[in-house]
């Protein structure tokens, strides 16, 4: 995708300047990130990056510095619920269904206020889901069929589907999905992207965190590379897999033959020569939770 068509998008998130930090750990620092209507933009690197903080800050379930923007809107002063109003939503990596519940009753729970003020609020708004929006939020993970069906019932692919549906609920236009196709086979994968680009179609903007580099590389418009809490890299998936600082950040920089360069193949891998040292797995001073 070129850059004007990033830019004729309209935008949905903007971080400017985005930092956490815990004690005197940079767990973020200064994250520029945009998502646009209708576009699936990536968030990779290593292990302890910082992907999941910069969601929790993104979302408001961790303290941050700058600025966070939906549609225009500034929300880094706005709690959890709020951007949630606003029509930001997030999946969790721990994201288990209700297992004696129907598939549609999981999706009613997850929208429930929590805590007095949050429930106030939503009587005062009225921003309860009507049976209807959880309808639309089952046909666009192509799941319908399925309401009144058990988890269990399901196969993993569905499942982690219905999961996603629970963040699309309620006039959501971002979601930030952390790990959403964990576990999953290729077939399941694959079918999982489908489902991802025919939300995206929509026009509901997705940011994706996933370690399954061949659901990254397929569906996404433009991919962010974060290092240490830094962003060191943005672009295409194409571009993203020739640049050098991204297979410095996945290899290790000392073990790497300049001549002997490793890239990232579609299957999700690196390919090494055999001139590369052993690959070391590095570690950035915040776990990523």
């Amino acid at each position: 995708m070129s850059e004007s068509t990033v830019l004729e998008r309209t935008t949905l998130l903007r971080t400017d300047g985005l930092s956490v930090r815990y004690g005197g750990v940079s767990a973020n620092s200064d994250v520029d990130i945009t998502v646009g209507a209708g576009e699936i933009v990536g968030l990779i690197g290593p292990n302890g990056a910082g992907k999941t903080t910069f969601v929790d800050a993104v979302t408001g379930f961790t303290k941050a510095t700058g600025a966070v923007s939906l549609a225009g809107e500034r929300l880094e002063k706005a709690s959890p619920h709020r951007r949630r109003r606003a029509g930001m939503a997030r999946t969790w990596q721990a994201g288990e269904l209700f297992t004696d519940l129907t598939v549609s009753q999981n999706l009613a729970v997850a929208v429930q206020p929590v805590g007095l003020r949050a429930m106030l609020s939503d009587v005062i708004n009225g921003s309860r889901p009507p049976a209807e929006t959880i309808d639309h939020a089952l046909d666009l993970v192509g799941l319908r069929d399925a309401a009144d069906q058990l988890p269990g019932e399901l196969t993993l692919g569905q499942q982690k589907l219905v999961g996603v549906a629970r963040a699309l609920v309620g006039g959501t236009r971002l979601v930030l999905l952390d790990e959403p196709a964990a576990g999953l086979d290729t077939h399941e994968s694959r079918d999982f992207g489908a489902e991802l680009r025919r939300i995206a179609a929509t026009g509901i903007g997705i940011l994706l965190i996933d370690h399954d580099m061949s659901l990254v590389l397929d569906v996404c418009d433009r991919l962010y590379v974060l290092d240490f809490g830094k962003v060191i890299a943005s672009g295409t998936p194409a571009a993203i897999q020739d640049d050098p600082a991204v297979i410095s950040a996945y290899l290790g920089s000392p073990q790497v033959d300049p001549d002997a360069v490793a890239e990232l193949d579609a299957s999700g891998t690196f390919i090494e020569s055999t001139d590369l040292a052993t690959e070391t797995e590095p570690t950035s001073s915040e776990e990523n939770r």
